[in-house]
């Protein structure tokens, strides 16, 4: 009675749930890159993309210029604001700073209303001379800085005074103050607010980049003949393992099915090697050689194996009536095997669009020959490879092409991939 119709059995519910969870696995990761696409690259280094609809807490360097400069005692000292001061920080922003200090490894050290400096303290040596050593701290706003009784090395401290500090407020507002004339634009660091911002300067980077439109086309010429070249080598050797009686069939395909487990990269410098041995060397000839070698085994494979469950009454007929293996071939197990065509063409197509490491190592090394892989990854993204606004965005743009293929032939691509599997 478990088995009725209309109940479900456990393993329909794991296979659902399997489905689910790996759906989840490839869709989050992708609405990840796509969020990330559309923003700041100083909010991407802050925050995740899970984040992006709040505001970002980001650090600023600020140089207000000294205007209107008192003295009080050795200090001197002028006043402004922020958020108005310079063009390095928005006047646009919440106007609220969480936090601020005097130095770029640590800008929200201090809390707003707080004043942070750095202290010159006065010690004695074991030889009794004088020296001098910086120490930055903290103390309230109206109060006065208090000094540690001895030092890192554990040298007394004998007196101290302000060598620079500032008063931040939350609003912006700050009183900056150092030891001796202030010749130029104090250093002064706060964080604050940034609301999420997004926007297409990624995609306009990239589009607008220079001979990105030669990368462009520079990839559609090596992945046409890179994806038609193996298929029309494949589908007579299938055809050949598929239908054709001769010694070391077995052999062959015994061949086929254990190159497909051989890493490509263990061939890359043997094989341009060999091109540079017969004069092709770094070159597009070269690239579609190597594509066409490395994807030979799994074409080979797919088709045999949709051939091989093709109608033998229809082959036999044909021979029967006069047709040689090669009308055989054109004429009836091309047009039939045509799903099988399809998604290896698909798995080629995508394979030879979104390659780097192949591209690098047989074309050369002049921009006029870059793809768009290359063009992105050693152009747009530098030896750090870090921008990772410009990466998503990149992403995106270069699986644009790849994708209108997949839909317009997706409906080939599971009959393709079952063919030979069942009977």
């Amino acid at each position: 009675m478990d088995n009725m119709a209309g109940q479900k059995t456990s393993l329909s519910i794991v296979t659902n749930l399997s489905v689910i969870a790996l759906v989840l696995i490839w869709l989050i990761p992708t609405i990840g890159l796509l969020v990330s696409s559309f923003r700041d690259r100083e909010q991407i280094s802050e925050t995740g993309w899970w984040a992006s609809m709040f505001p970002v807490q980001q650090a600023y360097r600020v140089s207000p210029e000294p205007t209107d400069v008192t003295q009080d005692g050795d200090l001197y000292m002028f006043s402004g604001n922020l958020f108005t001061a310079s063009d390095d920080v928005s006047a646009t922003g919440s106007g609220d700073v969480s936090g601020f200090g005097i130095t770029g490894r640590d800008p929200g050290i201090a809390e707003p209303g707080q004043t942070y400096g750095r202290l010159k303290l006065i010690v004695t040596d074991e030889n009794g001379e004088e020296d001098e050593e910086n120490y930055e701290t903290s103390w309230p706003a109206d109060g006065a800085p208090e000094a540690p009784e001895t030092d890192e090395d554990g040298r007394p401290v004998q007196d101290f005074y302000i060598d620079r500090a500032v008063t931040v407020a939350a609003n912006g507002d700050f009183t900056w103050m150092q030891d001796g004339e202030i010749g130029r634009p104090p250093t002064i660091y706060i964080t604050a607010a940034s609301p999420p911002e997004f926007g297409l300067n990624n995609y306009e980077q990239i589009l607008t980049s220079d001979n990105m439109d030669r990368a462009f086309i520079n990839t559609l010429t090596v992945t046409i003949p890179a994806t038609i070249i193996p298929i029309l080598i494949a589908a007579f050797a299938a055809y050949a393992l598929a239908w054709m009686d001769f010694k070391g069939r077995g052999f062959l395909i015994a061949m086929v099915v254990g190159l497909l487990v051989v890493p490509l990269q263990l061939a890359l410098v043997p094989l341009l090697q060999l091109h540079n041995a017969v004069g092709i060397g770094q070159s597009f000839l070269g690239i579609w050689l190597a594509h066409t070698g490395f994807g030979l085994p799994l074409a080979i494979y797919l088709l045999r194996n949709y051939m091989v469950g093709l109608p033998r009454d229809i082959i036999e007929s044909a021979k029967v009536d006069g047709a040689t293996d090669f009308q055989v071939f054109t004429k009836i197990v091309l047009p039939l095997s045509f799903p099988a065509l399809a998604s290896f063409a698909i798995f080629q197509f995508l394979w030879t669009w979104n390659d780097l490491l192949v591209a690098k190592v047989f074309l050369p090394s002049n921009s006029e020959s870059w793809v768009m892989t290359v063009k992105i990854a050693d152009d747009l993204l530098g030896s750090r490879g870090g921008d990772w606004g410009i990466l998503a965005a990149a992403a995106f743009i270069s699986i644009a092409v790849p994708l209108v293929v997949f839909f317009a032939m997706q409906k080939y691509l599971v009959r393709g991939l079952l063919a030979g599997s069942v009977k």
